[in-house]
């Protein structure tokens, strides 16, 4: 009698999109990295879309369900919500100046645009899918419990306004504020709405949402950096007081940034899907089924 496969392991071969994936890997990592000239802002997709679809296939794999899986609308739609939301944080850039790119003075300001937008579809889709992944093999994490009171909604959006506009102020000392603000200004909004927010968890002490979330990030910020030191065009950073022990370009304290980052971009895409369709369900799973 034929047994069903564990829980933990639902299926033992790699969906198509996770060979797709590892093929677009194959071929566009040695390209990015080996061509002469300007190259990156072509290939920069294609080597990503290639990550996304080998971690889904990995999700789906460990878990029986996955981004793609549950449904290909909403998973197109990361790729569409993605580009708006990082051009957010490029116009705050503006004011902190902590990162630059290197050839992009060799375009127009129009093709600058389109090529830059097109790379900034893949940062939610990546966050969202390593996330997943984490949380497949994650055991649960509990915490102190944190519910959406109205005295923690009230307290969120209060210490989101403040490290705004410190951050605006004197970027110089208060840049690390870019990586949480927004989370603490739109969880309560979320909450408030009866969008999808982290306090749902929280407030039952399971902090393992956050902990997939963070380590999700920094995974991808992990290869977004590796993939982009031998890349052209690049981006290179200028961070006051912690500008050493680089791990690639990234400073090793940088790379703090990225847990908190992933933070906001799940309470950003939480606000504006919830916005645009009233979506008021979890696409994203961040925990073992």
């Amino acid at each position: 009698m034929k047994r069903n496969p564990p829980q933990d392991h639902p299926s033992r071969r790699l969906p198509a999109q996770g060979w797709l994936g590892l093929a677009l890997i194959a071929l566009f990592w040695p390209l990015n990295w080996l061509l002469p000239g300007l190259r990156t802002h072509m290939l920069f997709f294609p080597l990503w879309l290639g990550y996304i679809l080998t971690v889904d296939g990995l999700v789906s794999l460990r878990k029986g369900t996955s981004l793609l899986g549950r449904s290909w609308r909403r998973f197109i739609g990361l790729f569409f919500i993605s580009a708006p939301a990082w051009w957010l944080f490029e116009l705050f850039n503006k004011r902190t100046q902590n990162w630059r790119y290197w050839g992009e003075e060799q375009f127009t300001g129009l093709q600058f645009f389109i090529f830059s937008t097109i790379s900034f579809t893949i940062v939610i889709p990546a966050v969202f899918e390593t996330a997943e992944l984490w949380s497949a093999y994650l055991r649960p994490l509990r915490g102190p419990t944190l519910g959406p009171t109205r005295r923690t909604m009230n307290m969120f959006f209060l210490t989101g306004l403040v490290m705004l506009t410190l951050l605006l102020i004197w970027p110089r000392y208060f840049f690390p504020f870019l990586w949480l603000s927004l989370f603490f200004l739109l969880e309560p909004l979320n909450a408030a709405l009866g969008f999808p927010t982290l306090l749902t968890a929280t407030k039952e002490g399971n902090w393992t949402p956050v902990a997939t979330l963070g380590l999700g990030a920094l995974t991808c910020g992990f290869f977004w950096e590796m993939w982009n030191y031998f890349a052209f065009p690049k981006w290179t950073y200028n961070i006051p007081f912690v500008d050493f022990a680089r791990i690639f370009e990234m400073p090793l304290l940088g790379y703090g940034g990225y847990p908190t980052f992933a933070l906001e971009l799940y309470a950003l895409y939480n606000f504006l899907t919830g916005l645009a369709h009233r979506v008021r369900t979890d696409y994203v799973q961040l925990t073992r089924p």
